[in-house]
């Protein structure tokens, strides 16, 4: 083994049990883990991380015959690992059974060599097992919400490595940038790629004329449709392709966030883009608007799990327990953020979420608040999206697509 794949795999499990045991995120950890290697080294890291995770429940169906009992979260990560890299990649038994003994404690290692030998002595079909299962914590809702038939069908999406989205600067010059990279042209106009592409070595990355975001995160911002000329607020922003969107419609758009570090990034394609946008560092709660806004787009904080096909951790990571705590400012968010339009004025409400309480029912408790605000029907790329209050998105909607992300968005308007 390697020194360069020694390292990327010592540094995956480590990544994966802040995630399991520790409850971070791999976003959170991985740059502070992967800050001193080369950036294909970190990337080799951080894909590791994520598809063993990916696959960490059927990897566990495979691994619970044969553990009498289960070993400590580091030692089943490097088994997860090596189930992952053994089935899914067809990588060299001899060298990832290897990589694993030598990434334990000694008095473990004969567990995992035993332990990966004796499965690969069964000939393991593992193309006929059943796509990984989402968390149980989150399934159990996911299922009482939409059936499971729609969660089997979400959970085959989420065990496939997603493609790359990609929303272009001038929205006419979709089919043209479609055409250059072979990319498939979705409806709603965003491109769609393989996955894996090395993206700043895409024709058009340089000059900025367009910028990476899936095409569930891209329909909010179509929705609220700016018209040029108009005060847009981009309420939590980071990391910025939502704003954008708004900006490249010649709206004049006002970006906040409360983190300081994720709107770097918005900076940094702003200036790649050479579009333009106030960029506001500061607590939603706290700030107050120095006048009113045509309109405002919301994508609140939540649960992100429509996102779990790109972010599989985040499954691992969370257990549901603060879910109350996101629907309350989530709510908080709506009241404050109602008080800021102009008579006429619009509201687009987002979340990344799958949960009803984050989307549907905040709704629903908002318009018994206000009086004054309506919902207004947007305009659907696919009219399965169709929803009583806005639009629905589910992972398996483009399931012969390679999915989406999981959304709810709807339109308010201020009649008052």
């Amino acid at each position: 083994m390697s020194e360069e794949g020694r390292k990327t795999r010592a540094l995956a499990i480590e990544a994966m049990t802040a995630v399991t045991e520790g409850g971070a995120t791999l976003g959170e950890v991985l740059p502070r883990l992967t800050s001193g290697l080369s950036p294909a080294e970190a990337a080799r890291t951080g894909r590791l991380a994520t598809e063993a995770l990916r696959f960490a429940n059927r990897a566990d169906r495979v691994l619970g015959p044969h553990l009498r009992l289960r070993p400590e979260e580091p030692v089943m990560n490097a088994l997860r690992l090596a189930i992952y890299e053994l089935f899914e990649t067809g990588a060299a038994p001899h060298g990832v059974v290897d990589a694993a003994v030598s990434l334990v404690a000694r008095s473990k290692s004969g567990l995992v060599n035993a332990v990966l030998r004796n499965i690969l002595r069964r000939n393991l079909d593992w193309s006929a097992l059943p796509a990984p299962q989402t968390p149980k914590w989150l399934r159990k809702r996911l299922v009482s919400t939409w059936g499971k038939p729609a969660v089997e069908a979400m959970e085959r999406v989420q065990a496939t490595r997603p493609p790359t989205d990609l929303t272009c600067r001038a929205p006419a010059e979709a089919e043209a940038w479609a055409e250059r990279m072979g990319a498939t042209l979705l409806p709603g106009g965003s491109l769609r790629l393989a996955p894996g592409v090395q993206v700043t070595a895409l024709p058009g990355y340089d000059e900025g004329a367009w910028w990476v975001q899936d095409a569930g995160a891209a329909v909010a911002a179509r929705v609220l449709a700016p018209k040029p000329g108009e005060r847009v607020l981009d309420l939590c922003a980071a990391p910025g392709g939502k704003a954008m969107q708004l900006a490249s419609a010649g709206a004049s758009v006002t970006a906040l966030d409360i983190s300081a570090d994720r709107l770097e990034r918005l900076r940094d394609n702003l200036a790649r883009t050479s579009l333009s946008a106030e960029i506001v560092v500061a607590d939603a709660l706290e700030w107050t608007p120095p006048a009113p806004f045509d309109a405002i787009l919301l994508d609140a904080p939540c649960s992100a799990t429509g996102t779990l096909r790109r972010h599989p951790d985040l499954g691992h990571a969370r257990d549901g327990t603060g879910i109350a705590a996101i629907t309350a400012l989530q709510t908080a968010l709506l009241d404050r953020t109602a008080g800021w339009l102009a008579s006429g004025g619009r509201l687009v409400y987002c979340t990344c979420s799958l949960l009803p309480e984050e989307g549907e029912e905040q709704i629903d408790a908002f318009l018994a608040r206000h009086p004054g605000f309506a919902t207004e029907a947007p305009v659907s790329d696919d009219p399965v999206w169709s929803a009583p209050q806005g639009l629905r998105l589910r992972p398996d909607h483009w399931e012969d697509r390679g999915g989406i992300d999981g959304f709810f968005v709807a339109c308010l308007k201020n009649h008052s």
